[in-house]
This record gives C-alpha cells, sequence and structure tokens, in this order.
C-alpha cells in the first residue's frame, strides 16, 4: 500500500508514516512573504525558469529571497555570476555550529537585488539532501530572511519527490511546476501533481500550475491540463536566446534586446505580477502511471 492510499478522508496520518522520511521543524515564519516550489523534471530548465521569474519579481518592485535546493548548487548563477559557496560548506567549515555564522557568509546578493541562497548537499550517495534544506531553512529564520522578503522561491531537485526534496513543499504557499511537451516531462509532472496533492493534506501549499518550457508548441501539454483539471500559467518557447542567456551567466533581462527577447521578458513579467496577485488554487486529479502512459500514446 502507497503513502497516498493511507491518507483517505477521514482517516488522515501523519505526514510520511509509514515511510522513511526526514522530519523537519515546519515552523516556517515567513511574515507575508508568497513563498514557491518551483518542480520540474531534470534538465527541464527549472533553474533558468526560476532565476528570470525571480528576477522579474524584483523588476516589479518586490524583494526576492531564491533558495537552490540541488546538490549541484547551480541555481542562482546566472544572478550571482558565480557559483556561490553553500549552506552546507559553511556550515562544514565552523563545524556545524550554526551561531557563528553571519549572513553574509551564506547570502549573497544578485542581479537587481535578489538575495540567492544554495543549499548543497552531501556528495552523491552518501546522505539525505533534505536534511540540508531543512538546515538551510533553520539559518533563514535565524537571521530573519525570510521576515525581509516579499517572495520566496525554492528551486528543487529534478523531479525526485521523496521525503526530503518535497520539504519545500512543506513551506510553500504555492508549487509550480515546469515541464516540456513531451512525454517524460509531462510523465514527471503528473507525478508532481500527485505528490504536491498528498503534501496538500497536511500542509497549506497547493498546485499553482505549470509553465511550459522549452518547446514551440503546448498541444500535448495543454490536453493533459484539459483531462486533469491542470492549469497552464505560462509559455516560454525554445529560443536560441534564453540558451545563450545561461551560457553568459544572465538572466534575460540583462540580454541584447530583440523583438523575441522582449516577448520572453514581457511573459515572465506578466507570470509575476499574476502570481503575486495570487488566486484561486488549481485543482487538478493526477493520473495513475499506466493511465498516463495510454493517454500520451505510449504503451
Amino acid at each position: 500500500m502507497t503513502s497516498l492510499a493511507l491518507n483517505r478522508p477521514g482517516s488522515r496520518r501523519p505526514d510520511g508514516e509509514g515511510s522513511v522520511q526526514v522530519k523537519l521543524d515546519t515552523r516556517f515564519e515567513a511574515g507575508t512573504a508568497k513563498v514557491f516550489a518551483v518542480y520540474g523534471k531534470g534538465g527541464i530548465g527549472k533553474s533558468t525558469t526560476s532565476s528570470n521569474l525571480s528576477a522579474a519579481f524584483s523588476k516589479i518592485g518586490k524583494r526576492v529571497l531564491q533558495i537552490g535546493c540541488d546538490p549541484k548548487h547551480d541555481s542562482t548563477f546566472t544572478l550571482t555570476k558565480k557559483l556561490m559557496p553553500t549552506v552546507i560548506d559553511v556550515l562544514e567549515s565552523v563545524e556545524f555550529h550554526s551561531e557563528e555564522l553571519r549572513t553574509e557568509d551564506f547570502v549573497f546578493e544578485g542581479y537587481n537585488g535578489v538575495m540567492c541562497v544554495e543549499a548543497g548537499g552531501p556528495p552523491a550517495g552518501t546522505g539525505c539532501g533534505g536534511y540540508v534544506v531543512g538546515q538551510t531553512v533553520k539559518l533563514l529564520k535565524e537571521h530573519r530572511l525570510l521576515e525581509d522578503s516579499d517572495v520566496v522561491i525554492f528551486d528543487v531537485l529534478g523531479d525526485v519527490v521523496c521525503g526530503g526534496f518535497a520539504s519545500p513543499l512543506q513551506h510553500a504557499e504555492r508549487g509550480i511546476i515546469v515541464t516540456a511537451n513531451d512525454f517524460d516531462s509531462i510523465f514527471a509532472m503528473n507525478r508532481i501533481v500527485a505528490a504536491i496533492k498528498a503534501k496538500s493534506q497536511n500542509y497549506a501549499v497547493r498546485l499553482g500550475g505549470v509553465i511550459a518550457n522549452r518547446s514551440k508548441a503546448t498541444d500535448e501539454i495543454d490536453r493533459y491540463c484539459d483531462a486533469t483539471g491542470m492549469q497552464r500559467i505560462a509559455h516560454f518557447p525554445d529560443l536560441d536566446v534564453i540558451r545563450r542567456s545561461r551560457l553568459k551567466k544572465s538572466t534575460i533581462f540583462e540580454m541584447e534586446p530583440s523583438p523575441e527577447l522582449e516577448a520572453v521578458q514581457k511573459e515572465y513579467l506578466r507570470l509575476a505580477a499574476a502570481l503575486w496577485l495570487g488566486g484561486e488554487p488549481v485543482e487538478a486529479v493526477p493520473m495513475k502511471d499506466r493511465e498516463i502512459f495510454d493517454f500520451l500514446g505510449f504503451d
């Protein structure tokens, strides 16, 4: 029996019961900040999307904190122009005596005032990245950084939705999924939808919608949305200028102007404004794995 099946209405069980999960301090005092967790299949462009969205929020006058939750610690380098020291790096440097750390030891200012943090993680195969995410949140609370932000964006590792990497869902107001218009990406999205729905039984997080990325067309994404109740909230096509922005360690707001780039910038600004205004959460019902295989035409 899966953990999803255990969470039946009327028989709610503690989050993570029956599975091996990292239990985190869930007292997340973010004040009035709007908190978003960005998920999606590995390599789909989550970090590029998160950084450009952070830049867009800053462009409409918001104080933004972006938290990279991938051990590769490359979430924020288009904002900071470098790979930053991670939380786990600086904690190790003081033998995990967090009281010895200053804010500037692990928080760095990026493009247009966006504040950037990289959680980092243990070497591959040696520990749980979710623990590091928890320690990062703890540090941010201790230094009152969450209270000083209007928007907090968690950029989360791939489509891994284990107890550790699902931990940002315990703190987020909305879970946003980035996907391309292909089978693997939509399959991953469906599983993330299921994870967010499961977390929403015990936490405040709700689905915020899907961003179509690196895709000329959106027909398969839209077909999935129609079938499940998911909602597409933005579309960023597969443009060379977006790829080049990452190679140049830049956000799209720093690239040479062109008509196609201006259209992408406007879409990010529109998305940031819409997310800031908020609205009703998306009520989607994910498919079973076999269902979505058949639905997408694979057998």
